[in-house]
């Protein structure tokens, strides 16, 4: 048997999007048996299917094009394995693509997530001018939790705008400086703990860019 790695695009949307993404590893786990999926398993005492995440999505996050990589143990087409997952999936999950990858192809490291979230009318003059702001700024520390040294998030925003009624941004992604999209929200007054009418903002996550996957 020849095994194969597979890279997967799906949607997480609806109540799914308040499960962890330990919850979502067991219920793809759940999924791939119904589907009757001959996946690879990792080797030691509990063997796990061969899968991974590009990035894993914050609880309460809604994912449009969310990216994973699963590794079959015997080939199977993609078409016909996207067509699997789509009859066997569950609410609030949706698959849309499915690509073979090559036997030498590297595992995609993200370069850039892009969010969008609703800015309520009211707010969006106040909004605008916090975002001018923070876009004029050369530098912008924020004090993560822990005790962690400040981390400077100005470097990581590529595009920070309002597009009528929603808030977008394009956050570049480093291993020394990972993008939290809420410490973004958070600067320009979206998403404060301490502010109870962005209690319910819905942060959705629409792309995520890895430097060897080219978008359809």
């Amino acid at each position: 048997m020849t095994r194969q790695r597979y890279r997967i695009r799906f949607r997480k949307q609806g109540d799914l999007r308040w499960i962890s993404h330990r919850d979502l590893l067991r219920t793809l786990e759940r999924l791939f048996r119904r589907a009757e999926l001959k996946l690879a398993m990792t080797e030691g005492f509990h063997p796990r299917p061969r899968m991974s995440f590009a990035s894993a999505l914050a609880v309460g996050v809604t994912g449009l094009d969310e990216v994973m990589e699963l590794e079959l143990a015997e080939a199977t087409p993609a078409a016909e394995l996207l067509q699997r997952l789509q009859q066997h999936t569950v609410a609030g999950l949706q698959f849309h693509a499915v690509e073979a990858l090559a036997a030498n192809s590297p595992k995609g490291r993200v370069v850039s997530v892009t969010y969008e979230c609703p800015v309520p009318e009211q707010r969006r003059a106040e909004i605008a001018g916090a975002i001018q702001r923070l876009l004029g700024e050369q530098t912008h520390w924020v004090a993560r939790p822990g005790g962690k040294q400040p981390v400077e998030v100005r470097r990581t925003i590529g595009r920070l705008e309002l597009a009528g009624d929603r808030l977008q941004m394009q956050l570049t992604v480093t291993p020394q400086n990972p993008a939290r999209p809420r410490e973004l929200l958070a600067a320009i007054g979206l998403g404060s703990p301490l502010d109870d009418q962005d209690q319910e903002l819905v942060l959705t996550r629409t792309t995520v860019d890895l430097t060897n996957m080219e978008r359809s």
